[in-house]
C-alpha cells in the first residue's frame, strides 16, 4: 500500500510533466507560427529594454545640451537630439521601462477585479450578475478616453492614477467577456462531475470554470496590452499623463509634433514608431497565446 509519505513526490512529477508539455508546446505553436515566434521575439526585446537598457544607453536620457539641440541622427546620436539637446535614443530605450510597467500593472488590475467579477456573474446569475451588469453600463456609457481623461484630472496625473483609470476603462471588456463563457459553462458535464465529487462552488469557479476560459481570456490581455500603451500615450499627449521630463512616449512625441513643420521630424518620428510597434507585437501574441494556453490545443 502506497504510504501518505510517498504522494508528494509523485504530485510533484506529475507538475512537472505538465510543466515540460507546456513548454514542449509553446516551442512547437513558435516554430509552426513564424508570425507568433517573432511577436514574442519582439516581446522579449521589449522587456529587455525595460529592464537592462537604463544601463546600457549611451547618454543620461534626462540630460540637456544647447549645443547639441535639433541634431539630426548621427553615429553619435542615433535617433538624434531634441530641442534640448537630449538624446533621443536613451529616452526611448528608458521610457520602455514605464510604459511596460503602466500596462502590465492595469492589465492585472484588470484581469483580477473585472475577470473574477465577470466570472462570479456568470457562475452564480441572479443580484452578481445585475451588479456587476450596471457596472459595466454605467462604465461604457462614457465614451473611454474621456472618462480615462476625467479620473486622471481629478485624481492628479501620477503614474498610479494612469493605472486606475486604465484599469477602470478596460473593466467591461473583462467582466463581458468572463461572464459569457462562465454563463456557457455552468451547466457543462464537468462542472456537475465536480459538484458531485464534493467540491463546493467555490473551488468549482477556480479550479474549472477559470481555467477552462484562461484561453480566450489571454487573447483580451494581449489585446488590452496594446491598448493600455496607447492610453497612457494619448494621456500623456494632452498633459494629462506623465509629467516631463520623464522619458515617455507619448510626451516625446507630443514634444516633437511641433517640430516637424520646420524640418526635426526624428524627434517625433522615432518614439512613434516605437509605441506603433509595442501595439503592434502585443496585438500579435493574442493568438499565440491562446494556442499556447488553451488545454484542447495540446492533445
Amino acid at each position: 500500500m502506497t504510504s501518505i509519505a510517498e504522494i508528494p513526490p509523485v504530485v510533484q512529477s506529475a507538475r512537472a510533466h505538465g510543466l515540460k508539455a507546456v513548454f514542449q508546446h509553446a516551442r512547437y505553436v513558435m516554430r509552426e507560427n513564424p508570425v507568433t515566434g517573432f511577436a514574442f521575439l519582439m516581446f522579449l526585446f521589449f522587456v529587455l529594454c525595460a529592464t537592462i537598457g537604463p544601463w546600457l544607453v549611451p547618454h543620461d536620457p534626462l540630460a540637456s545640451n544647447t549645443a547639441q539641440a535639433l541634431k539630426p541622427p548621427s553615429a553619435l546620436n542615433w535617433f538624434g537630439t531634441d530641442q534640448l539637446g537630449r538624446d533621443i535614443f536613451s529616452r526611448v530605450v528608458v521610457a520602455a521601462r514605464l510604459d511596460l510597467a503602466i500596462a502590465i500593472s492595469s492589465v492585472l488590475l484588470v484581469f483580477a477585479f473585472g475577470g473574477l467579477s465577470g466570472v462570479a456573474a456568470g457562475y452564480f446569475g441572479g443580484w452578481t450578475d445585475r451588479i456587476v451588469g450596471r457596472i459595466c453600463d454605467t462604465i461604457m456609457a462614457f465614451p473611454l478616453f474621456v472618462l480615462a481623461m476625467g479620473i486622471v484630472a481629478a485624481l492628479g496625473n501620477t503614474v498610479t492614477n494612469i493605472v486606475i483609470a486604465t484599469a477602470i476603462i478596460n473593466y467591461p471588456l473583462y467582466a463581458r467577456l468572463a461572464r459569457s463563457e462562465a454563463n456557457v459553462r455552468r451547466d457543462a458535464g464537468f462542472v456537475h462531475a465536480a459538484r458531485l465529487s464534493g467540491n463546493s462552488e467555490g473551488r468549482i469557479l477556480l479550479m474549472h470554470i477559470l481555467p477552462n476560459i484562461l484561453p480566450i481570456m489571454m487573447v483580451q490581455v494581449s489585446l488590452t496590452m496594446g491598448y493600455a500603451i496607447l492610453n497612457a500615450a494619448g494621456l500623456s499627449f494632452i498633459g494629462l499623463g506623465v509629467r516631463p521630463p520623464t522619458p515617455e512616449w507619448g510626451i516625446m512625441v507630443a514634444e516633437g509634433a511641433s517640430f516637424i513643420v520646420s524640418g526635426e521630424w526624428w524627434i517625433a518620428f522615432f518614439p512613434g514608431l516605437t509605441l506603433m510597434l509595442a501595439v503592434f507585437c502585443f496585438n500579435l501574441l493574442g493568438d499565440g497565446l491562446r494556442d499556447i494556453v488553451d488545454p484542447q490545443r495540446r492533445t
